[in-house]
């Protein structure tokens, strides 16, 4: 692939496609049509994905002066329906100190709304949720559509909405003696996609390539990651035409931004061809015009070596470490599949994710190739292992990582 064939792929996807929706399968037949064109037989894999339409969802508060007052917002989708007034917290902590203040009351979190924390919020009794994103700097007061993942509700949901964070800090700063969130939505079942595309090789054995093509609902996702996409379709490019020891599947991942749903989707689906995968290498988030290039092991520790080794070999600058990566490459691990994440990671005052400003501009045509060319060459190093040297195995430290991220056990301090 050249420069100009990555910058038509970045206009052609340069638009908000999320989990579920008709954009989303666009962007996955096209992304079907471009692996046909650089000749794998390519498919799309259906999964159920919970939807909602929020109709409609409002926020407004009374002051000690007896004030009363509207700030805009988006309420969760999937949270339920219902109004709900109550007095108001602020919740910088969720100690156990703080959490002792929260009965009967709505909370505005600086956090999301995550699998311990909302445990944490029920069991002390919070009637309602207000959370923000955005920053008080920037000039748009756009605000972020949120929702309440079954795997965090558990089958018991609470009213809540999300705010921009200027309007976070007028509710602060107001000191309001109480609240009331309203939010009225529809939700039904809903279906996502994965793009599944193949090189065969001569072994019945695969390398599995993920990246994910969903966006959040003010993202193009551009840069998070339609880069990750880039640099499958790159590699495809590399390797076809090419006789390797073990084949290699391209899986683009739907509705990762909803919580890694295509990848589970995928390993669930395929879970009687897993021992057959030696390793996954997943993609998320490269190509920047500034920002380190990192890779997350979840492996043994060997491979963390392997990898330092292998960029010093090729002069690639690259940070290594092992761990869990908040990617595609979690479910595989968790099923005992050794994987890692390659990305290259730019500040967040260079290049944003989850917010408008995760267009094209922020992208480098040329560094998107040079990243695309050593993921290439690294992983037709591993198509063309005589045996793949990497242990079938998940160490403790990984397991227990896994653990935390997944939310089967809480974090210890």
């Amino acid at each position: 692939m050249n420069r100009k064939q990555v910058r038509q792929i970045l206009k052609d996807t340069d638009f908000v496609h999320t989990s579920g929706t008709a954009e989303e399968l666009r962007v996955a037949e096209y992304l079907k049509e471009q692996c046909i064109r650089l000749g794998a037989k390519a498919e799309l894999e259906a999964f159920p994905v919970d939807m909602a339409e929020v109709k409609a969802a409002s926020l407004t508060f009374r002051t000690a002066d007896g004030k009363e007052k509207s700030l805009p917002c988006k309420g969760y989708k999937l949270c339920g329906s219902g109004t709900v007034e109550a007095p108001f917290v602020y919740l910088p902590n969720t100690d156990p100190a703080s959490l002792s203040q929260i009965r009967g009351k709505i909370v505005l979190l600086d956090s999301g709304v995550g699998i311990f924390t909302y445990q944490d919020l029920m069991e002390g009794g919070a009637v309602g949720i207000i959370t923000y994103d955005g920053n008080v700097h920037y000039a748009d007061r756009d605000i972020d559509q949120k929702e309440l993942r079954a795997v965090v509700a558990k089958g018991k949901k609470t009213l809540a909405v999300n705010i921009n964070a200027k309007d976070a800090f007028a509710l602060v700063k107001s000191a309001p003696i109480s609240v009331k969130i309203q939010v009225e939505q529809t939700e039904f079942a809903g279906e996502s996609h994965n793009v599944v595309a193949e090189l065969p090789g001569e072994s019945d054995e695969w390398i599995v390539m993920s990246a994910h093509m969903d966006t959040t609902p003010l993202s193009h996702g551009s840069y998070d990651n339609m880069t990750g996409c880039l640099g499958l379709l790159c590699t495809l490019d590399a390797l076809k035409g090419k006789k390797h020891h073990y084949g290699v599947r391209f899986v683009f991942c739907g509705s990762e931004e909803r919580g890694l749903l295509g990848s589970h989707a995928y390993v669930d689906a395929h879970a009687d061809e897993l021992e057959k995968i030696v390793l996954n290498v997943n993609l998320d988030m490269i190509g920047t015009y500034m920002g380190r290039f990192i890779a997350c092991v979840s492996a043994e520790e060997a491979l963390v070596q392997f990898v330092r080794y292998y960029a010093c070999l090729k002069g690639w600058g690259i940070a290594a470490r092992q761990g869990v990566y908040s990617s595609d490459s979690t479910p595989f691990a968790d099923k005992g599949v050794p994987a890692l994440s390659f990305a290259r990671l730019a500040g967040s005052n260079q290049a944003t994710i989850h917010n408008r400003y995760d267009t094209p501009a922020l992208l480098s045509d040329e560094q998107i190739l040079k990243d695309s060319a050593f993921i290439a060459a690294f992983t037709e190093t591993m198509a063309d292992a005589v045996r793949c040297p990497v242990k079938r195995e998940i160490p403790e430290k990984v397991k227990t990582d896994l653990d935390n991220y997944l939310g089967r056990k809480r974090k210890e301090n």
